[in-house]
């Protein structure tokens, strides 16, 4: 995928749009005031098939600026959050890379609206931003409540709440969820099996280390008994069983002959 990449940047790497995760918080930001003056709008923004052949085309782009909250409260943290993950991806990918993984999340939630003829919007893409942003920098601390949470945590706790809805959720959101974890295991595929093996290395080291039992204690040198003298230092070191030693000893040889 790496290498694809690299090859398409080269190509068509002048076309890409910087800045995307601005465009889309800015857009966020807009859907969100115009719902306070005018919320019956904001349904005519869905990802709607039936009404996009019906000629409502814009619906194809304006389901990416649907913020994931309305409430007032939440919506400063909502839009800081999307834009501190992607803005970090963006910088650390580049703005070709980001825009291409956007696309193939966004060509996968309109296949999946395609298909189940059901409602779509950007929750799900967005949500696999975090999956993305916790492979790259798992001990990367986002800040919750006063609260530092390592992100691969918090990207466990969204594959898992990605899995939930695959099984509670209908066909609609099933077909939103596939598409989103498509663009994420498209991108990080190659990294997963990676750290699998590694880890796998790591495993297979560690028990081979517990079946080898604990490293045995290098012996320890034999020092005479008379005037201190050491193996360490080349003395020849003898015992001793004498009847004057009255039982093993260690003696120098010139002390083991004569003492």
């Amino acid at each position: 995928m790496d290498r694809l990449l690299a090859r398409l940047e080269r190509s068509i790497g002048k076309y890409a749009v910087g800045n995307l995760t601005a465009i889309i918080v800015a857009g966020m930001a807009a859907v969100f005031l115009l719902s306070m003056v005018r919320p019956d709008l904001v349904g005519f923004l869905t990802l709607d098939i039936d009404a996009v052949e019906h000629g409502q085309v814009w619906r194809l782009v304006t389901y990416l600026f649907l913020p994931r909250t309305f409430s007032v409260i939440w919506i400063i943290f909502s839009l800081g959050f999307v834009w501190y993950v992607g803005s970090s991806l963006e910088s650390h990918w580049g703005s070709f890379q980001f825009n291409v993984y956007y696309l193939v999340g966004m060509i996968g939630t309109t296949a999946a609206g395609v298909i189940t003829r059901g409602e779509q919007t950007n929750y799900w893409l967005n949500l696999s931003l975090m999956l993305a942003f916790g492979t790259l920098f798992p001990n990367e601390e986002i800040w919750m409540f006063f609260i530092g949470i390592p992100a691969k945590w918090l990207a466990f706790l969204d594959a898992g709440y990605m899995a939930y809805g695959l099984f509670v959720g209908d066909g609609s959101q099933r077909a939103a969820i596939i598409a989103a974890a498509g663009a994420y295991f498209l991108f990080f595929a190659g990294t997963l099996v990676n750290l699998a093996r590694r880890r796998n290395l790591q495993v297979r080291q560690a028990a081979r280390r517990t079946s080898l039992g604990p490293p045995s204690k290098p012996p320890v040198a034999r020092v005479c008994a008379i005037c201190g003298a050491s193996q360490d230092d080349g003395a020849d070191i003898r015992v001793c069983s004498c009847e004057k030693c009255g039982g093993p000893r260690a003696l120098c040889l010139e002390h083991a002959r004569n003492h």
